[in-house]
């Protein structure tokens, strides 16, 4: 009815104000419908808005007073006068609760709708941010350490040729070739950071073993990975979403805590997968745990929330932070699979 006309509305609520009326005038004063006069204010508040209620409330007051004049026990038109005051009035106070609950329940709704609308354009930056890094990562994989690839074999030829006539360059040839291939390790390892596609190939904990080397190759930290359990995960944006938690916590650890050593585990306990990346460092400051004002954290905890899972950042007893997440095993399971149980 909210998408009809304003005089649909009023005509409907004034047809129903005249049936209860008709009601209160053949049962009489004693057995009154005052009560019921409610409804279609209330229905044109609630369809149509104040101004329409307030006019069905007045007509509601009027019809009332023509209803029971035949019947009324007052024995002055002064006494039936106030009392239709008084239930006008009353009918008018209603008019203006009705709206107030109308607005809370639209204010309600806009407020639902904001958040689905912030959840969605979270999903789409997180899904375009994955997007943009496979491509980094393929592009990087395909084209550049190729290309380098291709280089350091041109360079191996040249060494070869220097070495067969003699000339001393061929050491500096070879020297240039060892540093092609090393930059192409590298390359690698960022591609494979970037990238990830071994995550659904060989399950995700090795995928973290894979992290954890690649991780240590770059920056030279102690990056050990124990108790990884092998949990089979056949929703590819399951694995990556814990995937990148622990790269973000790795990250972290290596740019700000100062850590010499961090730790990677995964285990099952009470029905639950739990991540946990803790490193020795100075941790973090306390502003910073309870703002998760970074992107990077922000990240992590849509991730997190995506999986329903519950993640914290936490000090450790011993020194540095802890990041633990604690994954639900029925939301590991596709959707699919739910489907067909």
């Amino acid at each position: 009815m909210r998408a009809q006309p304003a005089l649909m509305t009023a005509l409907v609520t004034l047809l129903m104000t005249l049936a209860i009326g008709w009601m209160d005038h053949i049962t009489g004063f004693e057995v009154t419908f005052f009560v019921f006069y409610g409804v279609p204010i209330f229905l044109a508040v609630w369809w149509a808005g104040s101004r329409t209620g307030l006019t069905i409330a007045v007509i509601s007051g009027l019809v009332w007073w023509l209803a029971n004049m035949s019947t009324t026990p007052y024995e002055t038109q002064l006494g039936y006068a106030w009392a239709l005051a008084n239930r006008t009035v009353y009918l008018c106070v209603m008019v203006f609760a009705v709206a107030a609950l109308r607005n809370k329940q639209e204010a309600d709704a806009a407020r639902i709708q904001m958040l689905e609308e912030r959840r969605q354009l979270e999903k789409d930056i997180v899904s375009v941010s994955e997007h943009e890094q496979q491509r980094i990562g393929q592009d990087l994989h395909d084209g550049i350490c190729q290309q380098l690839a291709a280089i350091g074999c041109a360079v191996r030829v040249l060494s070869e040729d220097l070495q067969a006539q003699g000339l001393q360059s061929a050491h500096d040839a070879s020297l240039i070739e060892g540093s092609i291939q090393q930059v192409v390790m590298e390359a690698r390892d960022l591609a494979r950071g970037i990238f990830p596609v071994h995550v659904d190939r060989s399950g995700l904990a090795a995928a973290l073993e894979d992290l954890g080397k690649m991780m240590s190759r770059l920056t030279g930290i102690s990056i050990v990975v124990s108790d990884c359990v092998d949990v089979p995960l056949d929703a590819p944006e399951v694995s990556m979403h814990l995937y990148r938690i622990v790269q973000e916590a790795v990250a972290n650890a290596v740019k700000h805590s100062g850590a010499t050593k961090i730790t990677i585990a995964m285990k099952l306990a009470d029905d639950m997968l739990e991540l946990r990346v803790e490193d020795n460092g100075r941790g973090m400051p306390p502003t910073t745990r309870l703002r998760a004002d970074g992107m990077g954290l922000r990240t992590m905890n849509y991730r997190a929330q995506a999986l329903q899972a519950s993640l914290s950042i936490e000090p450790r007893p011993q020194g540095g932070t802890q990041v633990n997440c604690r994954v639900p095993l029925e939301q590991l399971t596709p959707p699919n699979d739910h489907e067909e149980k």
